[in-house]
């Protein structure tokens, strides 16, 4: 296993403890976000991507950060010790996401992630400096699923007359308006006394330009 690429994000106030969010590549095929580098008494570290822990209310069974005091569903008192301890008897208020299994994987990637960070402290004193740590292609794939759905918009088919079933054998369906006015020129939107669309009754023994109902169904179709 290799790491390929390794991005950094610097935060703004030098003076913080949090001096930048990493992520990187594995093989070229796998990313690992989120990871932070931060200062410690004894130089910079790299922590893992990690989640809050939570734990119930004992009286509504909310979830709640181990941090909190008070229930933030029904306000409940909460103990503000009853987080697990490490060894070093702190408590333990963060799980990691991910993380190395062995002492040799974990130097590997923090020595990394370290020569990485210097190079771009150096970076980002130069003119023109531009961050790449969010530069993941998600504005592309957006722009391609907006271009997606609007070419799925225009392929739409037109809404067809509607056909009515009368439970025998005979179909009901309206005449087009376009048909209508062919047949009889006297028809017109404009005349309030005008008819409305005839209907047309049609038995399977007759023509009636529209599908039957085993191939509107799909049903006995070679």
């Amino acid at each position: 296993m290799e790491i390929t690429e390794v991005r950094i994000k610097l935060m703004d106030d030098p003076q913080e403890r949090l001096q930048a969010f990493c992520s990187i590549t594995f093989d070229g095929c796998f990313v690992v976000r989120d990871l932070k580098i931060i200062q410690g008494s004894k130089g910079s570290f790299v922590a893992m991507p990690s989640r809050k822990l939570t734990d119930r209310c004992p009286r509504c069974s909310f979830k709640n950060h181990l941090r909190a005091s008070h229930c933030n569903q029904c306000g409940v008192r909460l103990d503000e010790d009853r987080a697990a301890k490490n060894m070093d008897g702190r408590a333990k208020l963060y799980a990691d996401i991910a993380h190395p299994i062995n002492s040799s994987c974990r130097e590997m990637i923090q020595a990394k992630v370290l020569e990485s960070f210097e190079v771009e402290m150096v970076r980002s004193r130069q003119p023109g400096y531009q961050c790449s740590y969010d530069d993941y292609g998600e504005d592309q794939i957006a722009t391609l699923r907006i271009d997606e759905y609007h070419s799925q918009e225009e392929t739409v088919p037109e809404p067809t007359s509607p056909v009515l079933y009368t439970g025998s054998d005979e179909r009901i369906h309206r005449i087009d308006p376009a048909e209508e006015k062919a047949e009889s020129p006297r028809s017109s939107n404009n005349n309030p006394h005008s008819r409305p669309d005839p209907i047309r009754i049609t038995t399977d023994n007759e023509p009636s330009g529209h599908a039957s109902d085993e191939e509107a169904f799909g049903v006995g179709l070679d």
